[in-house]
């Protein structure tokens, strides 16, 4: 059990603390919870913008002649072809197709990559990516404490970049800008994890206290626009937008294509062009996809108002056919929601199921995923 003492800080935490945090362990970390109320968190970042620290994600860079060849070995997205300025959402597979990690590879330059993943894997990937270097040559660099990452994100929120970048506004998702703001040089991404529009930044841990107030303003104005909000109402967010999280979703036993992430995984990867190689995983998926899924994630619309929980069966009669992985009572459309393991025969939207939450078990039926989607961003023409 960690103490206080033990868990690392971003170095944001002074801002945290400072303005109410209720501040938890989260795999390793001392971040954010929320700053009072997780329910008005959700709101905000719906209806206009939310602040998170996200630093305790690990960033890994690649460089040098065998960076892209060695990328497209562990990820099952392909890297080759990708053009500066570009980010790809991949998985990083074990060799019986099983989930490591899922990922985001943004392409800095021919031989120059910038990995983000998840801060409970960071230092398994790294010791993953050094056992199966083999003769590559390149250097990783592990930037994670010496940089800070935060993600604003809201329908509002491109109303206070375009203050300080006509670039940044008009870029397409998925892919990024390097900036410049003062002394501090930024990576502003058009990624997230929300289902909202917005960006992340990547800066110096030294400069980004300074950046961050630059970049938000100081004004009245600002400060209602975009306000801080924690881990909390991040997974809410999350789940409402059916995006995955490890340890949920995906692991080392579930599988990118039983997970709705075959968009992701190229099962054709150096079929046609061997200088790009294989993935790690590549054939077990491969015999996944031929023989047919045994499962699939399903979304599901819960009557009542209680929530469920990961583990909690779901069943069809009496007969268990899957498993909640992850659960909360939406607050954007009031109701209990969950993204479950289900046989695929019983994937069709409608479907109906009982949840057994313990005390009780509830009616649910199949509800399509995401639950939730953004309307399209607003003009700032």
């Amino acid at each position: 059990m960690s103490t206080t003492a033990d868990l690392l800080r971003t170095p944001l935490h002074k801002m945290h603390v400072e303005a109410g945090a209720m501040m938890v362990d989260f795999a390793g970390w001392e971040m954010p919870l929320h700053y009072g109320s997780i329910l008005e968190e959700h709101r905000q970042t719906r209806r206009s913008g939310g602040f998170f620290d996200v630093s305790h994600m690990g960033r890994l860079r690649f460089t040098g002649r065998d960076a892209r060849r060695f990328l497209d070995r562990v990820c099952t997205r392909q890297i080759a072809g990708m053009e500066r300025g570009m980010v790809r959402y991949s998985l990083v597979c074990n060799e019986r197709g099983g989930c490591r990690d899922d990922v985001l590879v943004s392409c800095i330059d021919e031989h120059e990559y910038l990995m983000v993943c998840n801060a409970s894997n960071r230092l398994k990937l790294l010791e993953h990516f050094a056992a199966v270097k083999g003769d590559m040559v390149f250097k990783l660099d592990d930037e994670t404490k010496s940089t800070v990452m935060v993600a604003i994100q809201g329908p509002r929120v491109m109303e206070l970049v375009a203050n300080f970048s006509k670039e940044i506004p008009a870029l397409k998702r998925y892919r990024f800008a390097e900036k410049r703001v003062m002394l501090a040089k930024l990576l502003v991404s058009r990624t997230g994890y929300t289902g909202e529009d917005g960006i992340e930044i990547i800066l110096g841990a030294a400069v980004a206290s300074m950046a961050i107030k630059m970049l938000l303003g100081d004004s009245k104005d600002a400060a209602s626009v975009v306000k801080p909000c924690g881990l909390g109402a991040r997974d809410t967010l999350r789940t409402e937008a059916g995006m995955p999280l490890y340890g949920h979703e995906i692991s080392e036993e579930l599988d990118p294509l039983s997970a709705g992430l075959a968009f992701a995984v190229k099962l054709d990867k150096g079929d046609d062009d061997p200088s790009v190689g294989r993935f790690i995983g590549q054939d077990a998926l491969r015999a996944l996809s031929a023989k047919g899924l045994e499962r699939t994630l399903v979304g599901l619309k819960l009557e009542g108002r209680r929530s469920a929980r990961p583990g909690m069966n779901v069943l069809q009669g009496d007969r268990v056919v899957g498993t909640v992985t992850s659960g909360c009572l939406s607050p954007t459309l009031e109701h209990p929601i969950a993204m479950a393991y289900a046989p695929p025969s019983c994937a069709a939207p409608g479907t109906p199921f009982v949840v057994d939450l313990g005390r009780e078990k509830v009616a649910a039926q199949v509800a399509p995923l995401p639950f939730y989607k953004a309307p399209p961003p607003r003009s700032l023409t």
